[in-house]
């Protein structure tokens, strides 16, 4: 699996992962609540890069 990058556009930000042709697979929008999410403690810990793939422990 790849990992994620963030695409700004101007109007609004998204974490995209690409397929192995570099097509988009999956795109999450960056809401608001990202900043709330961050602040919770984490229960389980995901590799940088997967921080949709479970909590993180890490603030970036």
């Amino acid at each position: 699996m790849t990992k994620r990058e963030l695409i700004d556009t101007g109007t609004d930000k998204r974490y995209v992962r690409r397929n192995e042709k570099g097509q988009f697979k999956e795109s999450d929008d960056v809401g608001r609540s990202l900043a709330a999410d961050r602040r919770q403690p984490a229960k389980t810990k995901a590799k940088p890069g997967d921080g949709d793939r479970g909590d993180r422990n890490v603030k970036h």
